[in-house]
């Protein structure tokens, strides 16, 4: 027989080799190196493999977005920041930024109230008052606040710098994940926990009814600025601080706001704002007001005051934003550059968890020690069983190569690796040398066969039972496996279950048979 003829029969076992030698090369070929910024476990490793947080340490939180939402809301040709200011007048907080309306069609669209513990009673009061005729009240956001919640915490993450970190819908998306390999629990919950709407206000007196009182008065909302630099530590000038720039098309109206409202009076202003012991009487001040609290305050320098009196600020529109610390420029500069989040996160409703690098260095070792111990305990009850090396051998050897495969499988689309699936690992040696016991026990049935067509016949026989039995795995994991369904871990485990399945169906068992027949039969 040629080899070209021996490769036409044995093809199945070529198949199985090439894949072993692919998965190989996504495993520890340089070129298949993960990039560092997608999953949520990146690292420096001896393969190509990524890591979730249960094997490498690091932040999971897992909560619903807070909101109700009305629909089929009849606007009456109203744009949207009037049904939003409107409908905003008739609630406690009387915030137009609570309340987010968008078109669904020409005359109608969707009312969603997104503050803490807002309820649908709540908003059914606000469009009552409001004059706003609407259909159904449920609880829960829009797709789109949906998706925009979550490219905005993805901007907040890695404008903190959190390398690694993702975010995503689970289940119907009614629940937000977010995972952040490496850090502390408590820096991620600060960082998601606050919606970050960033406002900077005067602080200055007016005249009402013969006395003198003080106010504050939005200059500059957030979608105002043209940039926002990094955090900066300030110790030649001003202190911590962050260095902006406004829109060119916003400058000369914050410029005549800074006039009128007395900040940028003549020789500039000293703030005595106190926001421990609450407003004080004082001079003209900045106030940066964060999520609705005044997080630090300032005076204006005499040479930034005059250019505004003179209207040259305009013309170049850039000024320092003091925060008093660090800690607050940095949050100030994370919040301004993502932007604030359209809801926020009902954290209390959800889950939040925690793994230090040092357990997570724990679970992948106890994983590598379990899993050897499975590898031992199936080929020793496999070498028991027949007793034939020509039988059993084959058989182990064939089932790991399952395993090799879905390892390069995980590292070419760089798919994190966590405790579910290892699980998964260990089911698919499970099931893949029960099939192949199945096979061997069909073909060795009624002795010894030396006939390739004997051989085919019983081997044709015992694959329709594996077959069959594969088709019942793959129905009832694909529930688990499902984007659909909230089932957390379980979709890792069922995924690369029935990826194992249908390896073993398609490649494995095939080959198996192949190189059977080439060990027991002689014509």
């Amino acid at each position: 027989m040629s080899a070209w003829e021996t490769i036409k029969e044995n093809w199945r076992v070529v198949m199985l080799v090439f894949m072993l030698v692919l998965s190989t090369l996504f495993l520890f070929a340089p070129a298949f190196e993960p990039s560092g910024s997608q999953g949520p476990a990146a690292q420096e490793s001896a393969t190509n493999l990524q890591y979730g947080l249960e094997l490498s340490g690091g932040s999971r939180i897992r909560a619903p977005l807070v909101g109700v939402t009305a629909e089929e809301v009849q606007f009456e040709g109203r744009d949207t920041a009037e049904v939003e200011r409107q409908v905003a007048a008739e609630l406690e907080t009387g915030d137009s930024s609570d309340v987010i309306a968008r078109f669904s069609t020409n005359s109608s669209g969707t009312v969603e109230l997104v503050t803490e513990n807002a309820t649908q009673a709540d908003l059914r009061n606000a469009l009552d008052a409001a004059g706003y005729e609407y259909e159904t009240v449920r609880d829960g956001v829009t797709d789109e606040t949906r998706q925009q919640t979550i490219e905005v915490l993805e901007s907040k993450i890695n404008a903190a710098g959190l390398s690694g970190g993702s975010v995503r819908t689970i289940g119907n998306g009614d629940f937000v994940l977010i995972e952040v390999p490496n850090d502390d629990l408590s820096e991620v919950r600060d960082l998601v926990n606050s919606r970050g709407t960033v406002q900077i206000a005067a602080y200055h007196e007016v005249q009402r009814n013969n006395t003198t009182e003080y106010v504050n008065t939005t200059v500059i909302r957030q979608e105002d600025f043209q940039t926002v630099g990094t955090a900066q530590q300030g110790e030649q000038g001003p202190g911590p601080n962050v260095p902006v720039s406004v829109r060119q098309s916003e400058a000369e109206r914050v410029q005549r706001l800074f006039v009128e409202t007395g900040v940028a009076g003549q020789g500039g202003t000293d703030c005595t704002f106190s926001q421990e012991n609450g407003p004080s009487t004082t001079e003209p001040c900045i106030l940066i007001i964060r999520d609705g609290t005044v997080v630090s305050s300032f005076g204006m320098n005499p040479s930034l005051a005059q250019s505004m009196r003179n209207g040259e600020w305009a013309q170049d529109p850039q000024f320092i934003l003091v925060t008093g610390s660090f800690e607050r420029a940095q949050d100030v500069s994370v919040d301004l550059r993502a932007g604030a989040l359209p809801a926020g996160l009902a954290l209390d409703e959800g889950t939040a968890t925690s793994i230090s690098a040092a357990q997570g260095d724990d679970f992948k070792r106890d994983s590598l020690i379990i899993g050897l111990l499975a590898v031992l305990t199936v080929a020793g009850v496999v070498f028991f069983r027949y007793g034939d090396p020509k039988v059993a051998a084959p058989m182990v050897v064939t089932a790991f190569s399952e395993v090799l495969i879905l390892l390069g499988f995980a590292a070419f689309i760089q798919y994190p690796l966590d405790l579910s699936v290892i699980a998964g690992f260990i089911a698919v040696i499970g099931t893949g040398v029960d099939d192949l016991v199945i096979i061997a026990d069909e073909v060795m049935a009624e002795g010894d066969v030396n006939s390739r067509r004997v051989f085919q016949s019983r081997f044709r026989k015992a694959f329709w039972v594996v077959g069959a039995a594969a088709a019942t795995t793959i129905v009832a994991m694909a529930p688990l496996a499902s984007p659909w369904l909230s089932l957390g871990d379980l979709q890792g485990f069922a995924i690369f279950t029935i990826l194992g399945v249908l390896v073993g169906v398609l490649i494995t068992r095939p080959a198996y048979g192949d190189i059977l027949r080439a060990l027991l039969t002689d014509r």
